[in-house]
């Protein structure tokens, strides 16, 4: 769900970065909203990528279904393979410039593409290729990245702060596909994909303008990387919450997976809806995942973050249920109502379990824990999307649709069986940042 420094490290997330980040001129929340509105813009530019990159490959590459395929997979496919020493890695640099370093990497890539087109040198391999590549550097983005927030924002802060990225990151998501049609109207869809190379730019600029201070924790000694990585998983497997939060985070990965692998196919040829209807369809997921951000932070201050975690998975999840009883007509209600109430828990849950991570982690773990997270968190996602095209094909779309939405139901059991059923708040930070 999911949706670290070397030691050149984290500047800390006390009142003193506060401070400091005033005398240079700029408030911490002045830091954050530019953080906010470069990630929310290059979050628009994935999105709109995610529509334009297959219309390359299929109107303009003619791919075939195969290559379609090994095209979805190869943006996940870096997790699995460089997910874990990731971690170890970005521990060992500054986070902001691994961040700026990885959106020149993906804006490179991606305006590759038109300007190979114009060369008329564009092959299917280098789509792929980016594909891998801007995979890559989204597993060092994304590591370095929540390493940096904290080093941002005081750790009292950070549902709130986690609650609005995770609001702007759904509206992306919902505005993205529209406008990534609409470019491909009028600009074509490879030259479209300047926007999405636009966005990391945007990105880079706001993370440089970003000014703060504070004290940098001091790092141990540099070690063999396995053992750098082994402390990583040491410490998600040693820790019962962090365990906990993770393998529940997987779970919902391979329900989501495999909802999303039938989701579109089920509403074609099951419900028979048109493409038009199709994409407001699929957009009030993230309209529900708007909400949940921007709801998670309330709920978790009145209930605790541990009983709100309960409490949301076990209220949103069975609405999914209502999205396999969709038909014409009256009866799409049923899927908008049921795909929003459970996109707006799985979000707000993802709020909560990162911000509970940020600040239960050691800082000089940090990348390693959240690196191992997702590492795990998505390994489950081929797993589920095959899951759920294999039972589509055996026993049709609609009790494909049932089952994925049962099983993110069933996600939930993996959190009553931990110690955070006994739990108001998930812990604070550990007394030891060391692994045990």
């Amino acid at each position: 769900m999911c949706y670290r420094v070397p030691e050149a490290a984290l500047e800390s997330a006390t009142p003193t970065v506060a401070q400091s980040a005033k005398r240079k001129g700029l408030s911490p929340q002045g830091n954050f909203r530019l953080l906010l509105i470069g990630e929310t813009t290059s979050k628009l530019g994935t999105s709109v990528t995610s529509v334009l990159l297959p219309l390359v490959a299929v109107t303009t590459l003619r791919a075939s279904p195969f290559m379609m395929g090994l095209l979805t997979a190869a943006p996940w496919l870096p997790w699995l393979i460089i997910g874990l020493p990731a971690g170890a890695w970005v521990d060992r640099l500054a986070p902001r410039r691994v961040m700026l370093v990885c959106n020149a990497v993906s804006a490179v890539a991606f305006a590759s593409v038109p300007a190979a087109w114009w060369l008329g040198a564009l092959t299917i391999w280098q789509v792929l290729g980016v594909a891998l590549l801007s995979g890559a550097a989204s597993v060092f983005f994304s590591t370095a990245y929540s390493a940096y927030l904290p080093s941002l924002v005081a750790t009292a802060d950070l549902m709130d702060r986690n609650a609005k990225l995770q609001a702007g990151e759904q509206a992306a998501r919902v505005a993205g596909p529209g406008l990534g049609g609409l470019t491909a109207q009028l600009l074509g869809s490879v030259p479209g994909l300047l926007l999405d190379a636009a966005s990391f730019v945007v990105s880079s600029l706001c993370l440089t303008a970003i000014r703060s201070g504070g004290a940098r924790p001091v790092r141990g000694p540099r070690r063999r990387l396995s053992r750098e990585i082994s402390d990583g998983l040491r410490f998600v497997v040693g820790d019962p919450c962090v365990r906990a939060v993770t393998v529940f985070g997987a779970a919902v990965n391979l329900a989501m997976a495999g909802l999303q692998a039938v989701q579109v196919v089920f509403l074609v040829r099951t419900v028979e809806v048109g493409s038009g209807t199709l994409g407001w369809l699929v957009s009030c997921g993230g309209l529900g995942g708007v909400l949940g951000g921007l709801l998670a932070g309330r709920i978790a201050r009145r209930l605790g973050t541990a009983r709100a975690l309960l409490t949301i998975q076990l209220a949103a999840s069975p609405f999914g249920l209502l999205t396999a009883l969709a038909g014409p007509g009256p009866r799409l209600a049923y899927f908008v109502l049921g795909s929003v109430v459970m996109l707006a828990g799985v979000v707000a849950c993802n709020v909560i379990i990162v911000s509970f991570r940020q600040a239960h982690c050691p800082p000089e773990l940090l990348g390693r824990v959240t690196a191992t997270t997702l590492f795990l968190n998505y390994s489950t996602i081929p797993v589920g999307a095959l899951l759920g095209g294999a039972l589509a094909s055996l026993l049709g779309p609609r009790p494909a649709m049932g089952m994925a939405t049962a099983a993110l139901v069933a996600a939930g059991g993996f959190l009553l069986v931990t110690p955070l059923r006994r739990l108001r708040d998930l812990p604070g930070p550990p007394a030891s940042g060391r692994p045990g």
